[in-house]
């Protein structure tokens, strides 16, 4: 049988249907496996990724250092 017939999606729809798979799955448990899991939806280079997150983290130190700095000078 053709895994693209309909009766072969018509069987896999039913043996998905009673194993209910989603209903078993629990996700990562520990932070390495988040981590990873994390980056399966990442569509763009992972290095990248880390670079534009480490330039918001610099983007926030400098709005927070520019916030006090605005508050000393009233």
């Amino acid at each position: 049988m053709k895994k693209d017939s309909p009766e072969f999606r018509q069987m896999q729809r039913e043996r998905i249907m009673k194993n209910r798979p989603w209903e078993k799955s629990t996700g990562a448990k520990t932070p390495e496996g988040k981590e990873r899991s994390k980056m399966n939806a990442l569509k763009m280079n992972p290095y990248l990724y880390s670079l534009i997150k480490e330039l918001n983290g610099i983007t926030k130190q400098n709005r927070a250092v520019n916030q006090k700095v605005s508050i000393m000078m009233r």
